[in-house]
């Protein structure tokens, strides 16, 4: 575990409105709408945030669920599009159906892909809402579907067993991407397997406010609680009582 510098704000994700410039800085405006990412310190009332990484915000939501966007959706994207490289008509399975997963459906859907989703049965209608073509229950013990994938991008906290046993269902030559667990005991899987952690990359996000704001992309927000209530939103998602993301108040004002 990395040491951390106390005292530490946590929150990575930020929406807000621009109430001060750095000496030098003529862009974004006073005044503007934008949302990034920071390395910490977001759940706070004012935050200061280099000026490069911050993007317009969408302009089809309200600004507090702007703040749903940066790092879940952009971790998303990077799987999609820059780790597993998916192309139209290949089969996609999404393992991890959070708040990562359900941008990571929508974008696969939008590459062109034939998407399959793991959720709990209570939430398999909202998955399909969002564009899985199939959607398989993960509490089943294996679960299973058809043909296998060519894609499989993993989202879920699991142990390395279990995940070797979601890389069963990668075709020989198909690849796996993990942004949680890692993969170097698959090194000799017949498949490419990838494990990444998301870099903050504004060019991502300016392009995926772009699909939110054409209806490609829908932005869900599971809850909003006042920033007064963080450590307690911190056990909720600890117990896994949280399905996507909390925006917390003010995210802006």
């Amino acid at each position: 575990m990395l040491p951390v510098p106390l005292p530490y704000i946590l929150g990575y994700d930020v929406a807000g409105t621009v109430v001060g410039l750095g000496p030098g800085v003529a862009t974004p405006a006073l005044g503007s709408a934008v949302i990034g990412r920071l390395d910490g310190g977001a759940a706070a009332e004012y935050v200061a945030d280099p000026a490069n990484l911050l993007v317009a915000v969408p302009t089809s939501i309200p600004l507090a669920e702007a703040a749903a966007l940066p790092l879940a959706g952009v971790t998303a994207w990077q799987a999609v599009f820059e780790r597993a490289g998916i192309t139209p008509n290949q089969r996609v399975l999404v393992n991890g159906t959070g708040a990562i997963g359900r941008y990571a459906v929508q974008l696969a859907r939008h590459a062109g892909a034939y998407v399959i989703a793991t959720a709990r049965p209570a939430h398999a209608g909202q998955i399909r809402q969002l564009g899985a073509d199939e959607v398989v229950d993960h509490t089943a013990r294996p679960f299973a579907f058809g043909e296998p994938a060519d894609v499989v991008l993993n989202f879920a906290a699991i142990d390395p067993g279990r995940l070797a046993a979601v890389a069963t269902h990668v075709r020989p030559g198909g690849v796996l991407v993990s942004a949680a667990t890692g993969v170097s005991h698959l090194t000799g899987a017949p498949i490419r397997v990838e494990h990444f952690v998301v870099r903050n990359a504004p060019d991502d996000l300016a392009a995926l406010v772009k699909l939110v704001d054409a209806g490609t992309v829908q932005v869900e927000v599971a809850a909003t609680r006042p920033l007064a209530e963080l450590a307690d939103v911190h056990r909720d998602a600890e117990a896994g009582h949280l399905p996507g993301k909390t925006i917390l108040w003010p995210a802006c004002s």
